[in-house]
């Protein structure tokens, strides 16, 4: 069981001694993974708790809204990803200009000593914190000392298939920039190798225009307030999850319905091979959904009337089927 609070004051005093990393984590991507790997394996070793400190929402959409990146995951999906690890606990601070005041001294202090009881704190070598990015690795050593905890260093880590440092301006390391411009461009399977998992979307199924059920392909359109990284427009094969918990194969699209003069990007899922072609008998309208991007089909085109566009859904169809047969 991991235990997730909201403020330093819901951590119980009798909690820890812990090993503790702080981070945004947004995407809880391969890097992430490898970073919190070491934490848990280090309180297995010392016999403490393992906790994470994350941060909602995050900092650039307080500091810079203007020009704050698109988020790759929602809060719940953060906790579920994060959670799935291992951990023992889950800090959400919630970011606000009081918090991004604090020195690092205080932040150390205040939330990673006095709540939390550090008797470890895991950082990348790169790691910033406190008022103005002040404080760095040297910061936290020497706090390590003043307050008495250890410091462990993680080294960057890259994916399967992309050696770590850079040699000739083509590797990286896992990042969650990596997997924002992977979904820019619709490439959905390289987000999934740093992530480490499909990216997925999560939203309420609401009513859309109702023209994939009057072609014979409904689907379960995505509210807009849906979270998690929108990827390019396009026809996409992945997974449903319903409400349940149960997973069904499914021809997502991504785009604005050129071929309908649409205007709003949605995302709307096709659950195929289900048991009738009844939509009478699949539901889904107010269900909370969870839409998974295994494979991107093809780009978004306008085609020449209802009936080529269904002929090319006839085919996606397929194209889907066949490739998530094989997963």
């Amino acid at each position: 069981m991991v235990y997730i609070w909201n403020d330093p004051s819901e951590v119980p005093a009798d909690f820890g001694p812990s090993v503790v990393t702080f981070g945004n984590f947004d995407g809880v991507h391969r890097g992430h993974q490898q970073v919190l790997s070491e934490l848990i394996r280090s309180a297995r070793l010392n016999g403490t708790k393992a906790v994470a400190v994350t941060f909602d929402p995050h900092p650039a959409l307080i500091h810079r809204p203007e020009t704050a990146p698109e988020m790759i995951m929602g809060l719940e999906d953060k906790l579920v990803a994060l959670g799935e690890l291992g951990l023992d606990g889950i800090l959400v601070m919630k970011y606000s200009l009081n918090l991004a005041s604090l020195t690092p001294e205080e932040f150390v202090g205040q939330v990673l000593v006095d709540s939390l009881h550090a008797s470890h704190v895991v950082i990348g070598h790169d790691a910033r914190f406190g008022r103005g990015n002040s404080g760095d690795l040297d910061t936290m050593k020497q706090l390590g000392e003043k307050f008495n905890f250890d410091v462990q260093v993680i080294s960057e880590f890259g994916s399967e298939g992309y050696p770590l440092h850079k040699d000739g301006g083509t590797d990286r390391r896992c990042s969650s920039t990596w997997v924002r411009e992977a979904l820019q461009e619709g490439d959905v399977a390289t987000a999934a190798e740093v992530l480490g998992r499909p990216h997925r979307m999560r939203g309420e199924v609401v009513h859309g225009a109702a023209r994939g059920r009057a072609l014979g392909f409904p689907t379960a359109n995505l509210a807009h307030e849906a979270s998690g990284f929108v990827p390019a427009d396009g026809i996409y094969a992945g997974w449903l999850v319903d409400q349940a918990g149960k997973r069904w194969p499914a021809a997502i699209s991504v785009g604005s319905n050129p071929t309908f003069d649409g205007v709003s990007r949605q995302v709307e899922a096709h659950v195929i091979d289900r048991p009738h072609e009844d939509v009478g008998d699949f539901d889904l309208y107010g269900q909370t959904v969870v839409v998974e991007f295994v494979a991107r089909l093809r780009g978004m085109v306008a085609y020449r009337g209802p009936e080529a566009l269904v002929d090319q859904m006839r085919l996606d169809v397929i194209q889907a089927h066949d490739l998530l047969a094989r997963r």
